[in-house]
């Protein structure tokens, strides 16, 4: 009995301690605000904004935020690559786009022609798409490799389009 009991005792005591190092947990993907300003810090960054197109009822984007996105959050190594905001097609408040208009979560999907959730778009300060969109999730086992292939390939179009150094 006893040995059955130190052996899940160490990885509880282990994962614990691993989140007292850091004060600052994400609990959830920040939600889009203002685009406008949510893309300039990012430009300033030099990197790209992530934006995501989920909804709340949809289990593979809560499937997508807790095993990729969360985690990826949670990596400061990507504070330097990756700027990344939540669009909720399923939540009523508006936000502002890029040029500072209300708009509503739905009619940002439909400018930007998406209808599968969820759907992870790479856009640049003007809401420019600087690579291929990543549409649904099939299989997480190498969901976070292609999401580093789409994250570098929008960190070279914003550097051939001259909009970072």
């Amino acid at each position: 009995m006893k040995d059955s009991r130190c052996k899940w005792v160490l990885p509880v005591v282990v994962a614990a301690l691993a989140g007292i190092g850091n004060a600052n947990p994400v609990n959830h993907v920040p939600q889009a605000s203002h685009l406008g300003n949510e893309a300039g810090q990012a430009e300033r960054a030099c990197i790209p904004l992530l934006l995501e197109f989920a909804a709340d009822s949809c289990e593979y984007c809560v499937l997508l935020e807790e095993e990729v996105l969360k985690p990826m959050l949670r990596n400061r190594d990507y504070d330097q690559r990756v700027l990344v905001r939540k669009v909720a097609l399923d939540r009523a408040a508006k936000l502002r786009d890029f040029d500072g208009q209300k708009v509503s979560a739905a009619e940002l999907a439909e400018r930007y022609r998406i209808s599968v959730t969820p759907t992870l778009i790479f856009v640049d300060r003007r809401g420019e798409e600087l690579a291929e969109r990543m549409v649904g999730v099939t299989t997480l086992d190498f969901y976070g490799g292609y999401l580093d292939q789409a994250l570098d390939s929008a960190s070279e179009t914003l550097r051939e389009r001259r909009r970072c150094r």
